[in-house]
């Protein structure tokens, strides 16, 4: 939060992938019989937003590796891990890691567009409810209830008159 309480959404870094998660391999890489796809493990740079998880995880997403010639990887967030599955070290390495760093790059830089977007019509919709504020306070304030200076108060006996004339007229 800044001084105007709201998130300050400019201070977070950019979501990418720092490194491989070695641990998670399979351990018959690099021997017969290793398998030619399993699930990598990347870690991120920091936690993914909501809105960046479900864009990450979208068919528009997959749409997009199968385009740039991945039609078999698939992506998953758990927690601050990338679970890219079925691909292998070689073809992150030759092309996709890249496609996958533009593309959370590209995410990121949506989210951070939309939120930005909200905070704006937020403090859009505050300023419009200050001024509406500020207008009601302001004819209320102008309102006088003060006796004018022309005002003569009239007399108890003018009243009992009054009252005398109601009951003769009943």
């Amino acid at each position: 939060m800044n001084e105007n309480n709201t998130i300050d959404v400019l201070n977070e870094g950019p979501l990418g992938l720092k490194s491989v998660l070695v641990g998670s391999l399979p351990g018959s890489l690099i021997v017969n019989g290793e398998p030619t796809r399993y699930t990598v493990e990347a870690v991120f740079t920091r936690r993914a937003k909501a809105a960046e998880v479900t864009q990450i995880m979208a068919k528009s997403t997959h749409e997009r590796l199968t385009r740039e010639g991945y039609p078999d990887a698939c992506l998953q967030v758990s927690d601050r891990r990338l679970l890219i599955h079925e691909t292998n070290l070689e073809e992150l390495r030759d092309g996709l890691a890249t496609v996958i760093a533009e593309t959370l790059a590209e995410i990121a830089a949506g989210v951070l567009r939309d939120e930005r977007l909200a905070i704006l019509a937020a403090e859009l919709n505050d300023e419009r409810e200050l001024q509406r504020a500020k207008a009601v306070l302001a004819l209320a304030e102008s309102i006088d209830f003060s006796l004018p200076a022309s005002y003569e108060p009239q007399s108890a006996s003018s009243d009992a008159q009054a009252l005398q004339s109601e009951e003769v007229s009943d």
